[in-house]
């Protein structure tokens, strides 16, 4: 049998080689993301050739996966194709077939977002279904057929897929044997493979605020600027009252750590769920396969005691709602993410199906089980599943929201003094300007026997410029390599930057600087900045305030 087994494998091996292709082009973008198709986009206005190789089965990410209420922070910031992408947004919704069932776009607004759902003088809307989103960015390539290649569920073999020659990425490969060559590479994933793969310097977790001189990065016990945490004590134990009985799922036993010091924990993910409740387009939430009831029985406490809304339904066209975390207990799988940054493929299989058993476990939970308030049932099942979103995926978003992983550690590193203006941001190539936003990174028991939040910081900053530097590589790591997603900041300056709008708008300026590096054959870290700045601007980057 053993035998058997090796042959086949080989077989498999070489029946891989044979049928391996090897294809060309100016860029190689490896990711599906928002910031890939941006990039895409704008090598092909750039006369350059791209191809996106993108694990993903869908494009977009996040904004195609359920993060349909954007982040975007002051809406001015945003230029060039990441506003383009909200204005086809806003076309998709002028066609009244769009309006499925009966609300009018000219009164869609959402309560206190008025100018974050709909701007008409700009012609660009900031909400929206991830299906519409979805149509957005697959009509957008399209329309380049001869400048753009799209290859789906290709994984890149991050043991022996990278072929570097002086410093110089030369060819990346899949899985499937398949080879893409390129005179420059975009790393537009979250996880930052890439990056990796060639030998670029990188962080995991938080930095000590001593590395860059920050107050907000490190650990943060008892921060005033934590919003999502236990308000009222909450007991840990399985039996109040009694250590002994033991502890409660998903409360760490370890020590958090002292205030200000950096670690390897990352803040936590979740699921952007797309919900309804329109009758016709509900789907009940199903009974996980590995559901568990014991996974929330903090929750029971919690809301007891509290009784706080545990769910952003944010509202999103045609009767549905992006769902987000809320609250101490909510969507949040909190601090079972830490070894997915650099687990291999079949791992983070295996935590992003921990993640979705977590989540829809939760809303099977809170909308059937009768420990649950009678309130709180009733309210939950005028909800499910969207029925005309992920109709492949079983109505569940495609992508598990990684809202932290690998962070290159490039030229420049974007910090929390970047955010709030204490210094001035070399070669702006764009800007940012939402919250300084961690997610709680872990869930323990505090000194006086209480559950407690680790980790949730909202901050919020004026906008700010964000650098060159911060989507290219050390010199020495390599030299013709961009990341646009895992960019090149501390753990607290990220939390601002990873929004969808900016992953765009870092996604066209890394493009346009690529076609000049191409037609200039120089190192990525060699563009000209004033050049540069000057063809971003023509092409509706803001990149200072008076741009704007």
């Amino acid at each position: 049998m053993k035998t058997s087994l090796k042959l086949t494998f080989v077989s498999f091996l070489f029946a891989a080689s044979v049928f391996a292709k090897t294809y060309q082009a100016d860029v190689v973008i490896y990711g599906g993301t928002s910031s890939a198709v941006a990039a895409a986009v704008q090598c092909a206005r750039e006369g350059k050739t791209a191809i996106i190789v993108a694990p993903e089965k869908h494009l977009g990410a996040m904004s195609s996966a359920g993060l349909g209420f954007t982040d975007s922070g002051k809406t001015y910031t945003i230029g060039g194709v990441s506003k383009e992408f909200y204005h086809r947004i806003w076309k998709e919704y002028k066609k009244p077939e769009t309006w499925k069932f009966g609300n009018k776009r000219e009164n869609f607004t959402a309560k206190g977002q008025r100018t974050k759902a709909m701007d008409d003088e700009n012609q660009v809307m900031w909400i929206f279904e991830p299906s519409v989103a979805l149509k957005v960015f697959n009509d957008w390539v399209v329309e380049y057929p001869d400048k753009i290649k799209v290859f789906k569920d290709e994984w890149l073999d991050r043991e022996n897929g990278v072929v570097k020659k002086d410093g110089r990425i030369e060819s990346i490969k899949t899985l499937s044997g398949d080879v893409y060559e390129g005179k420059i590479f975009i790393d537009a994933t979250f996880e930052g493979d890439l990056l990796a793969s060639a030998g670029c310097e990188y962080h995991i977790g938080r930095e000590a605020n001593s590395v860059y001189g920050e107050t907000l990065n490190g650990v943060q016990k008892g921060s005033p600027h934590q919003g999502h945490n236990f308000k009222k004590p909450v007991d840990p134990y399985v039996v109040e009252g009694n250590p002994d009985s033991g502890i409660l799922k998903y409360i760490s036993t370890e020590d958090p750590g002292e205030n200000g010091k950096g670690d390897k924990r990352i803040q936590a993910y979740c699921f952007r769920v797309c919900l309804s409740k329109v009758p016709e387009n509900r789907v009940a939430f199903p009974k996980p396969k590995n559901y568990n009831a014991d996974d929330y029985l903090l929750w029971l406490r919690y809301y007891k005691a509290e009784a706080r809304k545990f769910i952003i339904n944010a509202p999103i066209p045609n009767g549905k709602t992006d769902a987000n975390n809320r609250g101490a207990f909510s969507t949040d799988f909190i601090g079972c993410n830490y070894d997915y940054p650099e687990a291999s493929y079949e791992r983070r299989r295996e935590i992003i199906q921990a993640h979705k058993d977590y989540q829809l476990g939760f809303l099977y939970f809170i909308s059937n089980d009768p420990r649950v308030p009678k309130k709180v049932r009733e309210r939950m099942s005028k909800w499910g599943l969207a029925k005309d979103e992920f109709v492949d995926n079983d109505n569940w978003p495609f992508n598990l929201y990684i809202r932290e992983a690998r962070r290159l550690v490039g030229e420049y590193v974007m910090t929390e003094n970047d955010c709030t203006g204490k210094v001035e941001t070399p070669k702006s190539v764009g800007m940012g300007s939402y919250n300084m936003d961690s997610h709680n990174t872990q869930r323990y028991i505090s000194p006086d026997g209480k559950v407690q939040n680790e980790g949730d910081i909202q901050v919020r900053c004026s906008p700010y410029e964000i650098s060159y530097g911060s989507i290219v590589p050390k010199k020495k790591d390599c030299v013709n390599l961009f990341v646009t997603s895992a960019c090149s900041a501390s753990h607290i300056a990220y939390g601002s930057i990873r929004m969808e709008p900016v992953f765009m708008i870092l996604g066209q300026s890394a493009a346009t600087a690529a076609a000049m590096a191409i037609d200039q054959n120089i190192a990525v870290q060699d563009v000209d900045y004033e050049t540069l700045s000057k063809k971003l601007k023509k092409d509706g980057q803001i990149l200072k305030l008076e741009d704007k």
